[in-house]
């Protein structure tokens, strides 16, 4: 199987969409879910390979000397591209309920830039090196802006400004020279067990200076203070704040820093040198500071976003700390926070197209009006928070085990304090919604979203409860990890 193929659904899919178009919405949206069932099986394909040693690679397009741009199939890329194929079908049925539920306008482009996002997103999750990786990470920030400005208001407008200012210029200011450095260094971009930064013959210095302009310069890991654009691009319809949150953006940010972490330095060389020293309490800081912000919210897809730039440091200082049972609870955090987080979104959004309600002050008693969805909020609330039966309990202890075995258990404090505000700012959203009384009489009956939406959000949250129940095929995968 060449991971070339994981291209072609997105991309193919592309010109029927453009061709049914608004007259023919139905047809449209059939092709988009036809191609996403087609790339989830491409994936599952890939996955099988992968588990039973199979090499899994494309050819290479020379760009210049030893560069090359190059797909291959490797764990971690294998399960970022089992989840966002997945997501993708998920995400289309919930829009169909809440683009047309919602009457939002251009939705034959909103689908067009997602088929494209996710072509790259399959791009950056099979790349061999990091010149393929970096040009898909920068594929990805194109593809999706104009989802981001969406709406075509000032405000998505000025968000819009703010997300290719961030991300550009921290990529080409910062992450590209750090990519640059590394070929100097190395005389190669490829991805390596163990890294291929060992025998550069680089100081502690010049190691923590370019672990420290990677970690910046990958600024859709929203590492403080590279974060903003996260909570400005809200602005967007919530199907986008799910792709940014859960398929795409942010998850393609953090998996580029694992990545980076375990084959292009190597975990050896980050935990001997201790070139993370000095990048690890800004990430913490990230952690404890966004969920202190993300407390102090009204605006739910506002408190989520916040969160999400919490989660995300999770990931990050687990890459940071580097072990192996550190990355490999990073990792798994990818895809358990996605289905959380994912969750929470297709909620908030699903109270938007139902109730035109965008605070949490407002959803006292909302619970008798949307209780699958309310229920569902919950669920991926304890998937966000780590508590059974709820699948981030799993990456969580991981990850706290990782800073064990790193010898600090610092980090372990702050993931805790992390939780304890995870507990603060998202339980009490359900729990007014069902137990405290509404501020005006209501109508009575359910006012659930479009059934495609709440069936997306029941997926998303029996996924949440699946993964805490049979974590093992995700676990058996990345157990294959090359880490030296």
């Amino acid at each position: 199987m060449n991971p070339l193929w994981t291209l072609v659904p997105p991309l193919l899919v592309i010109p029927f969409i453009i061709f049914f178009g608004e007259r023919h919405r139905n047809l449209r949206e059939a092709s988009i879910i036809i191609a996403g069932l087609a790339l989830l099986a491409i994936n599952d394909r890939i996955y099988s390979a992968v588990i039973n040693g199979e090499v899994v690679e494309s050819g290479s397009l020379s760009i210049l000397a030893n560069f090359s741009l190059r797909l291959s199939a490797e764990p971690m890329g294998v399960m970022f591209g089992l989840l966002a194929s997945f997501l993708w079908v998920v995400t289309t049925v919930y829009s169909i309920g809440y683009m047309r539920g919602h009457n939002e306008q251009n939705q034959t482009r909103f689908y067009v830039c997602f088929a494209l996002a996710i072509a790259c997103v399959m791009a950056a999750a099979y790349a061999d090196n990091l010149l393929t990786l970096f040009v898909a990470y920068e594929a990805i920030t194109l593809s999706t802006f104009p989802l981001v400005t969406h709406a075509g208001n000032d405000a998505s407008r000025k968000a819009g400004r703010l997300y290719l200012l961030l991300l550009m210029c921290g990529s080409i200011g910062l992450f590209l020279p750090a990519i640059i450095w590394i070929a100097t260094a190395a005389g190669t971009l490829d991805f390596r067990a163990g890294g291929i930064l060992a025998d550069a013959g680089l100081s502690k210095t010049s190691l923590t200076i370019l672990l420290a302009l990677c970690v910046f310069g990958v600024g859709k890991a929203a590492v403080m203070p590279m974060h903003r654009w996260l909570p400005a691009a809200m602005v967007a319809p919530t199907p986008v704040s799910a792709l940014l949150h859960a398929v795409a953006v942010v998850k393609t940010g953090v998996f580029t820093i694992l990545k980076l972490i375990t084959y292009t330095f190597g975990i050896d060389l980050v935990s001997t040198t201790g070139a993370s020293d000095y990048v690890l309490p800004v990430v913490a800081f990230t952690v404890i500071a966004s969920s202190l912000i993300a407390f102090t919210k009204d605006n739910l897809k506002a408190r989520l976003a916040y969160s999400t730039i919490s989660q995300l440091s999770y990931i990050v200082m687990a890459a940071l700390l580097a072990t192996t049972m550190s990355v490999m609870g990073g990792a798994l955090h990818i895809v358990m926070h996605a289905f959380g987080k994912i969750t929470l979104f297709f909620c908030a959004g699903a109270i938007m197209v139902s109730l035109h309600k965008k605070n949490i002050s407002e959803l006292d008693g909302m619970g008798k009006r949307m209780p699958i969805t309310m229920a569902c909020f919950f669920i991926g609330a304890l998937g966000i928070i780590g508590l059974p039966p709820a699948s981030g309990m799993w990456s969580k202890l991981l990850i706290a085990g990782g800073s064990l075995e790193s010898g600090n258990a610092i980090w372990i404090g702050v993931l805790m304090l992390s939780t304890l505000l995870n507990i603060a700012y998202l339980l009490p959203i359900p729990l007014r919604a069902f137990f405290k009384p509404a501020a005006q009489p209501q109508p009575e009956g359910w006012s659930e979203a479009p059934v495609p939406s709440l069936w997306a959000i029941a997926v998303t949250a029996t996924c949440c409860v699946l993964l805490f129940l049979f974590p093992h095929p995700l676990m058996n995968l990345l157990g294959l990890i090359e880490w030296r």
